[in-house]
């Protein structure tokens, strides 16, 4: 096995994980915990469940990252990001970035300070709840791009 099939097999495992993980905590935690915490407890039964998918998120993101570069420097890819028929990288990239940015800036040094000291946690769950279903959209149309491009379909 060459040094591009090893990180092509990394990135698959590690995109399958990191939004694996990401479509159960909205659409399995998320409404699980909706149903069954008074709105004021939501925000803190959540964080119990999502303060053990955080590090693993950490670590699939940034082999999601490690290995997509990797691959795009093994194989000269910079040009595709210079040609729109690969939309497909840039969502790719956008999407990993925005990720990247809230379980390693946002979240650890803002959101969880903010939430704590929350005035109305019940308003905030509702709102991290539609933020992630966006980013969970925005998942599934960027992994059926990245998925159909890279095998000709656009």
């Amino acid at each position: 096995m060459d040094d591009f099939t090893l990180a092509r097999v990394i990135h698959v495992l590690a995109v399958l994980f990191w939004i694996g993980g990401v479509a159960f905590v909205t659409l399995i935690v998320m409404p699980s915990t909706r149903a069954s915490h008074a709105a004021e407890d939501r925000l803190a039964a959540f964080h119990g469940v999502e303060g053990r998918f955080a590090p693993q998120a950490r670590l699939w993101v940034l082999l999601a990252g490690a290995s997509g570069l990797w691959m795009t420097w093994r194989a000269d890819l910079w040009s595709r990001f210079a040609d729109l028929h690969f939309w497909w990288m840039h969502a790719m990239v956008v999407l990993w970035a925005i990720f990247a940015a809230m379980l390693f800036v946002v979240e650890p040094l803002f959101l969880h300070r903010r939430m704590a000291a929350s005035p109305d946690p019940s308003r905030d769950y509702a709102r991290m709840e539609r933020m992630h279903r966006v980013l969970l959209a925005l998942s599934v149309v960027t992994t059926i791009g990245a998925v159909g491009g890279s095998h000709g379909l656009f």
